[in-house]
């Protein structure tokens, strides 16, 4: 049975994408008495990311629970079943609109409301440019965790790991489920950047060395990798190379749709609530913000289903957003985004500083400081800024100051 109540019965909302953010946005409309929301997820398996992530650490802002992966991705997906919510698996969608989807098979969807949770992917070696072989063996960690925790294989014996942030050091548990040990990490950044207990736990227990300030130049090996080349001539002996992070929006379907993107981190530009450029569309979770946890995604689901419910009732879009202004001559913010925190910014280099948030009248409505800012680490700089309907609430800028 469902616990929705019979508010708005006959509004349609058609949910892109099945992971934490698109799950916990079709449960909360759902619950807030929304008549039918079908979930649409190309894979064949709703829960997204976490589905495939067996280790700890899921939930704890929204469940209040820790978690694994795959418990976290059941739960989520528990949820919004319960609430009534149409969860469509291997339905691939081609095309969107503020009304409308359209399916791989021609299928289209009518709707008073599209939400899009595409979520993200890492950046793989071809978008990267890395020369030299092509050989079996080069994958992501994405690609390790399906391997190992859906389909169980063995992925090498011997891997190097391009990228030290967060995902960098959790691939290590997951080549390690699939008979892999990691022999070095590369970074071209001067340290790494995670959380010095993540970092024991994974590399240092297991005594993985992290070559700071170096990059890949060469893959070597056919028909499988047998080594890797750094800028300083160090080759590193290995079958198996990980590309991690450098996370990229899924943002194909809203770009197609003409909605205002962000040029630096190719997600769509958004309100506070969640509102793109198009009448009736919504982006939210990792596809505004690459990359956050999967329970700051959650949240974003549920607090975009207050502004899709204001939507369905009142009939109201704000100005079209555009990208948040950056004001930074030391190119130490990479990009910020509206999340379910506030305002989250992303570092792109080491440094210190006070960030500020400005409103479109040049009123300081949020600060910051912080002693060090460490790149691929989000930080959340004041509450949130108006509810993204009004010109004066729509661009946010940011700055730091030393």
């Amino acid at each position: 049975m469902s616990g929705a109540r019979p508010v708005l019965p006959e509004a349609r909302v058609v949910v892109v994408g099945a992971g934490p953010s698109g799950l916990a946005a079709a449960a909360a409309l759902r619950h807030a008495g929304v008549g039918v929301v079908t979930v649409l997820e190309r894979e064949q398996a709703p829960g997204g990311i976490p589905r495939h992530t067996d280790h700890l650490g899921f939930g704890v802002r929204d469940l209040h629970r820790v978690l694994r992966g795959p418990v976290y991705a059941a739960r989520l997906t528990a949820a919004a079943a319960a609430s009534g919510a149409d969860v469509r698996c291997g339905a691939t969608v081609v095309e969107v609109g503020g009304d409308h989807v359209v399916l791989a098979d021609g299928t289209r969807l009518d709707a008073d409301a599209v939400v899009l949770a595409t979520g993200i992917r890492e950046r793989p070696r071809s978008a990267r440019l890395v020369p030299g072989d092509r050989p079996a063996g080069v994958l992501t960690t994405g690609a390790v965790q399906q391997l190992t925790a859906l389909h169980h294989r063995d992925v090498g014996t011997r891997a190097v790991i391009v990228g030290a942030e967060h995902v960098s050091f959790s691939a290590i548990w997951s080549l390690r489920h699939g008979g892999c040990r990691t022999v070095a990490m590369v970074t071209p950044l001067p340290r790494h950047q995670t959380y010095a207990p993540l970092r024991w736990l994974t590399a240092g227990l297991r005594r993985v060395p992290v070559h700071t300030g170096r990059t890949v130049v060469e893959i070597v090996g056919r028909p499988r990798v047998r080594a890797v080349r750094l800028d300083d001539g160090t080759e590193l002996a290995c079958d198996t190379v990980v590309f991690t992070g450098d996370w990229v929006p899924v943002h194909e379907l809203v770009r197609r749709a003409g909605a205002t993107m962000v040029p630096v981190s190719k997600a769509p530009a958004t309100t506070s609530g969640f509102h793109t450029s198009i009448t009736g569309l919504f982006a939210i979770g990792n596809l505004v913000h690459p990359a956050e946890t999967a329970d700051v995604c959650a949240l974003d689901g549920c607090r975009a289903a207050v502004s899709v419910l204001a939507w369905l009732t009142e009939r109201r879009w704000p100005q079209a957003p555009l990208p948040m202004a950056i004001d930074d001559p030391a190119g130490t913010v990479a990009w910020a985004a509206h999340t379910s925190r506030g305002v989250t910014v992303r570092a792109a280099s080491f440094g210190a500083g006070t960030l500020e948030l400005l409103d479109g009248d040049g009123e300081v409505v949020g600060r910051s400081r912080r002693r060090r800012l460490v790149p691929n680490r989000s930080i959340t700089v004041g509450a949130r800024v108006g509810d993204g309907v009004g010109a004066d609430t729509a661009v946010v800028a940011v700055r730091r100051r030393g």
